[in-house]
């Protein structure tokens, strides 16, 4: 079997449990050990695949930034994933259950993008000059892979676990924004699941952005105007199961929520 070969069968599989809703085992044994690049080149085989049914990029999102959800995935570096039109929810919309397959929910820090940030070794003033406003978040992460029994490998190849985003209100400009000390708390049916603070994320969501950037721009995709950027988690992730109500509050920043069908 080919290399290429391996990234096909692992896409392939990913592919058939989302159109199917039926979780398949790990891909990773498909790919060499410790390959990031194949991982990544098997999430875009994916991505192809919705742009080529009508599928549009909106925006990256960047998971495993908060200690607490590296340790909760037994993993130990941040990784990236595509952002897709069929992925927007209203805020306080309802998502019907076969929208996912193994939610968890995460609160963070989106950023949507005023200008391009296609510049080499982008730092903290250079992701606030790029930034048109930020907004708070609930990404919903999902796994095609059974009971999220996954490693970094599979992960990455699974588009960064990538489900669902609501974006909430208000949109504030970032400028004088306390990304570091900002407080989040996310309630799942009115009880505390997770909490956590801005310096959760990587020390502080901007400097997470400017890590993707650079990523991105490596990789010969850079980060462009009226994109929206998913910072990463503030705290840890939280199982959601049945019908549930997500509600989100970010210090200084504001509110989101979402529920989940029967």
């Amino acid at each position: 079997m080919t290399k290429d070969d391996g990234h096909t069968i692992a896409a392939d599989a990913l592919w058939q449990a989302q159109r199917d809703a039926v979780p398949c085992g790990p891909i990773h044994t498909h790919l060499n050990a410790g390959d990031i690049n194949a991982a990544y080149a098997v999430q875009q085989i994916n991505i192809e695949r919705s742009l080529a049914q009508g599928g549009r990029v909106i925006g990256h999102k960047i998971g495993l930034t908060a200690k607490a959800v590296q340790a909760q995935m037994g993993v130990d570096q941040p990784d990236y994933g595509t952002l897709l039109s069929n992925m927007i929810i209203g805020d306080g919309g309802t998502i019907a259950a076969d929208r996912v397959l193994q939610p968890k929910i995460e609160a963070e820090i989106a950023f949507i993008m005023g200008e391009d940030l296609d510049i080499a070794q982008p730092n903290a003033a250079d992701v606030l000059r790029a930034t048109a406003f930020i907004a708070p978040a609930i990404e919903i992460v999902d796994s095609r892979i059974a009971d999220w029994k996954i490693t970094l490998l599979d992960t990455i190849a699974d588009n960064a676990s990538s489900g669902l985003l609501v974006l909430g209100s208000p949109a504030i400009s970032p400028l004088g924004f306390d990304f570091t000390g900002c407080e989040m708390d996310m309630t799942l049916n009115g009880q505390s699941v997770s909490t956590g603070t801005g310096a959760a994320c990587m020390g502080s969501p901007v400097t997470a952005v400017a890590w993707l950037a650079e990523k991105m721009r490596d990789n010969g995709t850079p980060i462009r105007a009226g994109q929206i950027i998913l910072s990463g988690a503030l705290g840890p992730m939280a199982p959601v199961s049945g019908k549930a109500t997500v509600e989100a509050s970010i210090g200084g920043l504001g509110h989101v929520s979402v529920s989940f069908a029967e």
